[in-house]
Parts: structure tokens; C-alpha cells; sequence
């Protein structure tokens, strides 16, 4: 099994990335990235898996249909996802969905198979909590517009961030590929990567946990590359000097309640006792959910 897959390596049909759980050899997380060309039109049966449709550039309108009756919603997007937090659209299990954009764009279709059939939503971008996580050169940003305990989903948690260029996120390492109650949930990722301009790129590493496949990764990633992690202990993902880095996580997983819950490797973990005495990397954050209308 391969798990860093470069750009163009995980096409599917008219998608730039088709990350299933069939083509990972899991059980519930995926992936579509579209691209779409001004006017176009893009339709998808979202069959046993929820969606959240994510606009990473340019903005779209996501229309769903089902037996019951069908929904619209317009969605502004942003430029980049190095300019603003995004609306997006939940769309439901059993469905059928079309995107459709006036100006083009690239979207994300973040998915998890799931069992629950919850109601067709759209999420406005002041609703998401915008994070820093870590200090000095372990800050980065966290845009939890699909996290649990924010955005209901049935299995499906799905967040953004943003490293600056020469800073270390997903750190300490860390994982969640074993079932303890209170401290660890089960969870396939995606890590799904763009940077700020030609040139850019990153390091990112999975080490083995000792469960599942035994994980292990160290790739130099570049924008539209994707690492697949069933299990290890991930982090760090390095962005280099002079580029900021972007990665969307998708992850879900067999576990009853919806919750991350993650174990930080025992090697590296006292590294979260430093923060307190060390303010967050002044460059952060990138940007701010804007406010509610």
C-alpha cells in the first residue's frame, strides 16, 4: 500500500484527488478534490457517505435532491485557502448533489461513510472557530469548521490548517488507532496539502504505532499531494522556510460517539509543557472567521 500519494497519483474520473474508502483499504474516511471551469457543472450520488462540501478556491452553489425534496445553497467561497475561512455545505447520505459555479473554482468533497441520515445544512463561514494551537515554531492555525462538538455529522470530522513557512504542526506526534475509552478514538485521516506559491513544499512524517499496517512515511510534499494514514504516530509536518503550508484533515472512523481523541507520543510529549512560557508565532493567525451579519 502506498500512503503518499503526489499530485496526480490519486485522480479519479474528473476529480484532481478520489481518495475512497476502497481505493485506501478502510472502512469510512474519503476525499474528492473538483476543479471546476467558470459555468460548469458537476453532479454526484453521495451513497452510503456524508459530505461537506468545502470551496478551496472560487465559490460555488450546492443543490441536494433526494426523495424527500432538495435544497440550495450558495456558497461564497474565498480566493485561496491562504485568504479567509469558507462557507460550505453539508450534504446527506442517499442524495444526489450538484455543484455549480459561475467564476470556476476548486472544492472539496470531504466524506465518511456513515449510518445516520441528517438533514442537508449550510454552514456560514462566521460560525467557524478559528484556533492557534502551539507556540513558537509549533504554532499553527486550525479552522474547525467540521470538527466534533462544532459541526454535527454522524462520523465525519474535518478541519484546516495552516503552518507558517518554518514551522512544525501536527507536533508533538501523535495518533488515534486504538480504542481507549475516555483517552484514544480509532480514526482513518487524510492529509490533503496545498502551499502559498511555486515552490513550495513540506515534510511529513508517520511512524509506526505497532498496531494495524505499522505506518511508515517521511515524503516531501507539494501542493495537491495526500498521505493516507490508517495508524502510526503522525507529525511533524514541516513546512519549509519562505512557503506556508495548508493541509486539510478528513478523518472518521467505527467508534460509537464522534469524538478525536488523540495520544501524543511519550518521546515528544513534554514539548506541550513549553507553550505556556512562549507567545504564538506573530505571523498567526493568517486570517479571522468574519462576523456574524
Amino acid at each position: 500500500m502506498t500512503y503518499h500519494l503526489p499530485a496526480g497519483k490519486a485522480l479519479g474520473g474528473t476529480y484532481l484527488v478520489d481518495v475512497s474508502p476502497e481505493s485506501a483499504g478502510w472502512g469510512h474516511s474519503a476525499l474528492r478534490v473538483l476543479e471546476l471551469p467558470p459555468g460548469a457543472t458537476h453532479t454526484f450520488d453521495s451513497g452510503e457517505s456524508e459530505w461537506i462540501v468545502l470551496p478551496l478556491a472560487g465559490g460555488c452553489t450546492v443543490t441536494t435532491a433526494d426523495e424527500f425534496g432538495g435544497d440550495t445553497f450558495p456558497l461564497h467561497g474565498r480566493e485561496s485557502v491562504f485568504t479567509g475561512v469558507s462557507d460550505f455545505a453539508y450534504v446527506p447520505r442517499d442524495s444526489r448533489t450538484t455543484v455549480s459555479t459561475t467564476g470556476g473554482g476548486r472544492f472539496a468533497l470531504t466524506g465518511a461513510r456513515c449510518t445516520r441520515r441528517l438533514p442537508a445544512r449550510y454552514g456560514p463561514a462566521s460560525d467557524v472557530p478559528v484556533e492557534l494551537r502551539g507556540t513558537g515554531n509549533c504554532s499553527r492555525q486550525v479552522n474547525n469548521f467540521g470538527a466534533a462538538g462544532v459541526f454535527e455529522c454522524d462520523k465525519l470530522i474535518a478541519v484546516e490548517v495552516l503552518t507558517p513557512g518554518g514551522n512544525w504542526s501536527s507536533f508533538p506526534p501523535h495518533k488515534h488507532d486504538e480504542h481507549r475509552p475516555g483517552e484514544e478514538s480509532v480514526l482513518e485521516e487524510i492529509y490533503y496539502f496545498e502551499f502559498d506559491g511555486p515552490g513550495g513544499c513540506g515534510y511529513q512524517r508517520v511512524s509506526p504505532s505497532g498496531r494495524g499496517r505499522n505506518t511508515d512515511v517521511l515524503a516531501e510534499v507539494r501542493g495537491g499531494d495526500v498521505v493516507l494514514i490508517p495508524d502510526g504516530w503522525h507529525g511533524p509536518s514541516i513546512a519549509v522556510p519562505g512557503h506556508h503550508m495548508y493541509y486539510l484533515n478528513v478523518m472518521a472512523g467505527p467508534e460509537a460517539e464522534r469524538v478525536w481523541l488523540i495520544r501524543d507520543h511519550p518521546d515528544h510529549a513534554g514539548i506541550r509543557d513549553t507553550w505556556p512560557d512562549e507567545p504564538a508565532d506573530p505571523r498567526l493567525p493568517f486570517y479571522t472567521a468574519p462576523e456574524k451579519s
